[in-house]
């Protein structure tokens, strides 16, 4: 019964977030990728920490995968900053 309701709930907030996202102007979207690098940090730590304390080999192969999604996360989203603020830089700043 347990597994149900996390799985529940996984799916109603994948849903949710889908709804969100789908909502957000594309203007929007790059700003807020920025600014949501420091939760998706909180999340990796979250994830390290939760694969550190799993007993069962299950659990610590799923905190794994959770800890490399959300480090890409992360990356993915420092990159996307990058070349937003490269946008922003003057062309004589581009060439130094």
């Amino acid at each position: 019964m347990r597994e149900f309701v996390l799985v529940l709930a996984f799916v109603g907030a994948a849903l949710l977030g889908h709804k969100l996202i789908s909502e957000v102007p594309s203007l929007l979207h790059t700003p807020l990728m920025s600014g949501m690098n420091a939760l998706s940090g909180i999340t990796v730590v979250g994830a390290i920490t939760a694969t550190g304390l799993a007993l069962a080999t299950g659990s610590k192969l799923v905190g794994f995968v959770a800890i490399v999604l959300a480090m890409i996360n992360v990356v993915g989203g420092f990159l996307v900053t990058d070349r937003m603020l490269r946008m922003f830089k003057s062309e004589r700043g581009r060439n130094s």
